[in-house]
C-alpha cells in the first residue's frame, strides 16, 4: 500500500517532487500552495487533489513541506498542528532538521535533491543525488524509502553536512550562472553572440567529469601571465575588474 503523501508547496521543488512521485508510482494525494492557481497547476498535473487551505488536506502518513525557506518555520508549525501524527520533512538545504522539531513535530527529517530546478521545465530527479536526515533510526529508514522513489542515489547529510553542500551548491552552480550573465554582457556591448561560447561553457562542464577542477583550470590566471591579465582588467569598469582580480588571485594561488 502506497504512503499517503501531501506535499505543502507548489514552487519549483515541489513540483520537481511531486512529478518523481509519481513517476515512482506513489504520487502525492494532494497539493497546497498559498494561491488556489498555483495548487490548481500542480494538482492537474499529477492527478491529485489541490487546495489553498491547509486544513482542508486529507489525512497524510507524510508531509513534505517545501516552500521558501523564511516561510518555512511558520508553514511548519501550523502542518505540525494538522497533522501531529504524520511524518514532517522539508526541502531545504540551509535549514537544520531540528527547525520541524522547534515548529512541534513528533517524527520529522529531510529530503533534499540537490538539483537547480524550474517548474516550467521540470527535470527528473531520477539521477540526482538526494540527500536525507531523520529525527531517528526508524524515521530515518521511512525517508530513505521515501527518497528512493524519486532518486536511485540516496545519501544521508547531518544538518550540518547540508549547510555547507548547500554552499558548495552556491559555489558551483549559481556563481557560475552570474559569472555567464557577465560574459553575455560583455559580448552584447561588443555586438558578439553569446551563443560562440556555449561550446566552451559545455567544454569546461565536461572536463570536471573526467578530471579534478583544479587539473582541469587553464587561462592567464593558470599561466601567471600577468601582461594578459592587466591588458583584460584595463578593459573591464571596476565592478567587473574588482572580480576578475580576485578570482585570477585565487587561481593563481591554487596553482603555485
Amino acid at each position: 500500500m502506497n504512503d499517503r503523501i501531501v506535499l505543502v508547496g507548489a514552487g519549483n521543488m515541489a513540483t520537481a517532487i511531486a512529478y518523481a512521485l509519481k513517476e515512482g508510482g506513489n504520487a502525492p494525494v494532494a497539493v497546497w500552495s498559498r494561491t488556489l492557481e498555483s495548487a490548481a497547476t500542480l494538482g492537474g498535473r499529477v492527478g491529485c487533489a489541490f487546495t489553498d487551505d491547509l486544513a482542508s488536506l486529507p489525512v497524510a502518513d507524510i508531509v513534505i513541506i517545501s516552500v521558501a525557506d523564511n516561510a518555512l518555520r511558520d508553514v511548519a508549525m501550523s502542518v505540525s498542528r494538522l497533522f501531529p501524527d504524520a511524518m514532517l520533512l522539508h526541502t531545504a538545504g540551509s535549514i537544520p532538521m531540528d527547525a520541524l522539531r522547534e515548529a512541534g513535530a513528533s517524527r520529522y527529517g529531510v529530503l533534499y535533491p540537490m538539483q537547480t530546478v524550474n517548474k516550467n521545465n521540470v527535470t527528473s530527479l531520477r539521477n540526482i543525488t538526494t540527500f536525507i536526515e531523520g529525527c531517528d533510526d526508524t524515521v530515518t529508514k521511512q525517508v530513505e524509502k521515501t527518497a528512493s522513489l524519486i532518486s536511485e542515489k540516496v545519501v544521508y547529510a547531518t544538518s550540518e553536512q547540508r549547510c555547507s553542500l548547500h554552499v558548495a551548491a552556491v559555489f558551483a552552480c549559481n556563481f557560475p550562472n552570474a559569472v555567464y550573465n557577465m560574459a553575455y554582457e560583455l559580448m552584447q556591448r561588443n555586438n558578439l553572440p553569446f551563443d560562440a561560447m556555449l561550446p566552451l561553457i559545455d567544454e569546461a562542464a565536461r572536463k570536471v567529469h573526467r578530471m579534478s577542477p583544479l587539473d582541469a583550470q587553464t587561462g592567464p590566471a593558470r599561466r601567471g601571465d600577468n601582461n594578459v591579465m592587466n591588458a583584460h582588467k584595463s578593459m573591464l569598469d571596476d565592478e567587473l575588474a574588482n572580480i576578475y582580480e580576485i578570482l585570477s588571485n585565487y587561481i593563481m594561488k591554487r596553482n603555485r
